[in-house]
């Protein structure tokens, strides 16, 4: 069997147990990773944890909680030995409201889980990274909704947005001890919580790609930041959206 991109890496990958995060965590034991889930899904994690053999493990963590952060960071060094490559997915949306009318009653938990829990992830993840003396790799998943304006979800589009400055920032800080920092941000990828903005008349209106994405297209772009081929990339945002964040296609000619 030909080696994989990420043979001997150890990584976490938290919100693993669906949509985006659960592409990741597939595609990196194909890759050859061992690979702990931190997700609140407990029955969802579990069972994908036991789906895919030895090598994965299943660690309930909510990332708004720093101690549960650090306490997955531990469990993975210790059921692996160590730490290299850190996938920071756990997000939420919100509820949609134009902003005159919202009441901001999400804000606290979005900005807990969407910008909180990466910061205390990359900050542990990091911290144990250092530990072991072989540098590693930071992977945050933002949104095009970081990228771009538009109405409703501010408090979700201000977290993403924290999130890409946020990353750029510890990736200048983190380089002196060789580790690398990016984001990738997925925009129009189908998943059962996104279903809502997938639809084909979507797909055809904003992204010039006339392709619907997958939790795979995602998953393709972080194993290769979290592999060896990147080894001279941090501080870039990548972002997996059809050419979204780019431009709007032509309307159609008749």
């Amino acid at each position: 069997m030909a080696a994989g991109e990420l043979d001997g890496k150890v990584a976490i990958v938290t919100g693993g147990a669906n949509g985006i995060g659960r592409g990741i965590v597939e595609r990196f034991v194909e890759e050859g990773a061992r690979v702990v889930i931190a997700d609140v899904d407990d029955g969802t994690g579990t069972a994908l944890a036991d789906k895919l053999g030895e090598h994965v493990a299943f660690k309930r963590t909510d990332v708004a909680n720093a101690d549960q952060v650090q306490a997955v960071v531990d469990f993975a060094s210790n059921a692996f030995g160590g730490l290299d490559v850190m996938v920071n997915n756990a997000g939420i949306s919100g509820a949609y409201r134009r902003f005159l009318k919202d009441d901001l009653r999400d804000f606290d938990k979005v900005i807990a889980v969407d910008l909180f829990g990466v910061m205390a992830g990359s900050q542990r993840a990091a911290r144990a990274m250092i530990d072991t003396g072989r540098g590693g790799s930071i992977i945050n998943i933002t949104s095009i909704a970081g990228i771009l304006a538009g109405a409703g979800f501010i408090p979700y589009r201000a977290a993403k947005a924290g999130v890409i400055h946020f990353t750029r920032s510890i990736a200048v800080e983190l380089a002196e001890h060789g580790i690398r920092v990016n984001c990738v941000a997925p925009g129009n990828i189908s998943t059962a919580i996104n279903a809502q903005f997938d639809t084909p008349s979507i797909v055809q209106a904003r992204q010039p790609l006339q392709r619907l994405g997958g939790p795979d297209d995602v998953a393709n772009a972080v194993v290769y930041l979290a592999s060896d081929r990147a080894a001279q990339v941090t501080g870039v945002v990548l972002p997996v959206d059809g050419g979204a964040s780019t431009g709007r296609p032509p309307e159609k000619e008749d």
